[in-house]
């Protein structure tokens, strides 16, 4: 991983490769790429440890071709450095490739090709592709069927683009388990593994399925299966635009998608609320409501933020549908063997929708009968394409890396799942009427608490420094607090944990001391008095407290108070979250760090 751009057509490929990559610096990356090739032959090749802009600066203005690759590196084999970083070339200079995903024989091929007489440049697994494929050109022959030779040898995940000097007519891609997107150009053609790479230069694209190939070529695209049987795919329309991936006058990405929130939640509540009836309508889903009435628990697996949701969508659909529901780490489910039940319905959850993990998961719930529902933010995801039916959050491109608006649209998407499920079980009509209003509310709820970004600065340059922060919040307030937790150690660097305020007797009341400040989820509601217990042990120990609250506590059992507007108990979570999404960024700007890139981090995690 991480990203993969390429073109052909009758322009310079080097402008659009350098934009493309640039589009694709939001998942994460420590070098960057490219090659191309024309009607003169060879293959030019410049690649750095770095960003896009160092790779930019170090290529020559005669650096010209017709077909090219490129990519942006997030490292797995290897450390990073320029002879890691992609493209990777064979020992000819023939054949280059670049690769997301993980080859896992990767040392079994390096061996057998060593002692073939190989000489590898790189530490990667990637470059195992390169030779591979060198190895079955035949004189002649067609470089999709030395794609197709060489990938029958490979155990592992891949989204590739491959060049051939000695064919530049044409670049081949393949996907298994990593998104390739093909873009349809006027005379020209486009890949990426993400459509921001592609939405300045065409609307029109097509998804490639797992274990599928494509030949690009100016003037269109053939698909085909690894025994090359031809496929037949139909050009989708991308509703992103350019303007989708401008910061538009905000200092981070990260900012603009907080400030975005009211926004894309009135995007996914869109024509799914019900005056009427009370309810949510949910076409997607695929599911009459007998056979809803059948469900009898929901099982939501998500990874990193998508599995905190998960656990707010969960509390969501027991209470508002009183259907037992748990969410659980996808990247786990699948390595325990899992029980799937033919009345448990099964929801992943992500933002890319590509996420290999969740992907695994569902393949693995599929075949062994299990119904699934996806709740992801890009149409046409592999995710999206797996699962029986869903939810589309509508939330807009996220381009930074740690997930804000796409988090919260997601939450919001189980509020209309839950009150869809609870209207259909038991739910009176006046509660329904209840969280309907109460959704209607959200947007302007959100801008209130957005509106105070700027005090809520001022209060996070005050605890940057900071060793640790531990957050706390009780049932609807613990998933919270997770989240909280996982966006302060996301973009501050800062070490965060989270536990339920009900445990810190039984062992976390040992850290506080005046050097570990706690963020308490304070909402009025049911446990407001546990609650306020719980701020009185901390501050008896010379804990530093700051509150998220609907009401200001007594002054000696806080030091500083977040106020935010009161919801319906249930979607209080919400709410009580935004504020936590500005402290962790204001920590983060406070602290100097690179905010929409965090290190060691990728946007759309496609390997395991």
């Amino acid at each position: 991983m991480c990203g993969i751009v390429a073109y052909i057509g009758p322009k310079d490929a080097t402008p659009f490769l350098l934009e493309g990559l640039a589009r694709l610096e939001y998942r994460g990356y420590d070098s960057a790429g490219v090659a191309v090739t024309g009607r003169s032959g060879g293959i030019k090749l410049r690649k750095v440890k770095g960003r896009v802009a160092d790779l930019a600066a170090d290529v020559p203005a005669r650096f010209k071709g017709t077909t090219g690759i490129g990519h942006t590196r997030w490292a797995t084999h290897g450390v990073p450095s320029d002879a890691n970083a992609h493209p990777h070339l064979d020992n000819a200079d023939r054949i280059a490739v670049v690769h997301n995903g993980i080859i896992e024989n990767a040392d079994e091929l390096r061996a057998k090709l060593t002692a073939e007489g190989v000489v590898f440049r790189s530490e990667t697994d990637t470059e195992v592709l390169a030779h591979l494929i060198a190895a079955h050109v035949t004189e002649g022959g067609e470089l999709e069927d030395a794609v197709r030779a060489a990938l029958g040898r490979v155990v592992g995940t891949y989204g590739i683009a491959v060049l051939d000097a000695e064919q530049p007519d044409r670049i081949v891609v393949a996907r298994n388990g990593s998104p390739i997107v093909l873009g349809i150009g006027e005379k020209e053609m486009f890949v990426a593994s993400d459509v921001s790479a592609l939405v300045r230069y065409t609307r029109q694209v097509v998804h490639l399925e797992d274990g599928e190939l494509a030949t690009v070529r100016a003037d269109g695209f053939r698909t085909f299966t690894a025994d090359a049987r031809t496929t037949h795919r139909q050009p989708s329309t991308v509703d992103w635009d350019i303007d989708s991936f401008d910061t538009a006058g905000y200092e981070h990405f990260l900012l603009k998608e907080i400030h975005e929130q009211p926004g894309s939640v009135e995007r996914t509540l869109s024509g799914r609320l019900d005056e009427r009836f009370a309810t949510a309508h949910l076409g997607g889903l695929n599911l009459d409501a007998r056979e809803l009435r059948e469900i009898r628990r929901v099982k939501i697996l998500g990874c990193g933020s998508a599995y905190y949701a998960g656990e707010m969508g969960a509390q969501l659909i027991e209470e508002l549908a009183r259907i037992p529901a748990h969410s659980e780490p996808a990247s786990e489910f699948r390595y325990r063997n899992p029980v799937i039940e033919a009345d448990t319905l099964y929801v992943a959850v992500s933002q890319s929708g590509e996420t290999y993990d969740t992907l695994a998961a569902v393949q693995e719930i599929k075949r062994k009968g299990g119904r699934v529902l996806g709740v992801v933010n890009t149409v046409g995801s592999a995710i999206a394409r797996e699962c029986d039916g869903g939810i589309y959050l509508h939330a807009g491109p996220e381009v930074s890396v740690a997930s804000t608006k796409a988090f919260t649209s997601t939450v919001v998407a189980f509020a209309l799942l839950a009150l869809h499920f609870g209207r259909i079980h038991d739910l009176s009509p006046a509660d329904g009427r209840r969280i309907v209003s109460a959704l209607q509310a959200l947007p302007d709820q959100i801008r209130e608490v957005l509106d105070q970004s700027e005090a809520i600065a001022e209060l996070a340059a005050e605890y940057a420094e900071s060793a640790g922060m531990m957050f706390i919040g009780r049932v609807r307030g613990y998933p919270v607090a997770r989240e909280g937790a996982q966006k302060l150690k996301e973009i501050s660097y800062v070490h965060a944990e989270a536990y339920p305020a009900s445990e810190l007797k039984h062992g976390p009341l040992a850290l506080i001391s005046p050097e570990l400040p706690t963020v308490a989820l304070v909402p009025d509601d049911e446990l407001l008095d546990k609650n306020l217990t719980t701020l009185g042990e901390i501050k008896a120990r010379s804990g530093r407290v700051i509150a998220v609250a609907h009401r200001r506590p007594e002054e000696k059992l806080v030091d500083h108070c977040i106020l935010v507007p009161k919801s319906e108990p249930e979607l209080d979570p919400l709410l009580l979250n935004i504020p936590l999404q500005l402290l962790a960024y204001h920590a983060a700007v406070a602290l100097g760090r690179d905010v929409d890139k965090p290190r060691n981090l990728a946007k759309s995690v496609t390997v395991e």
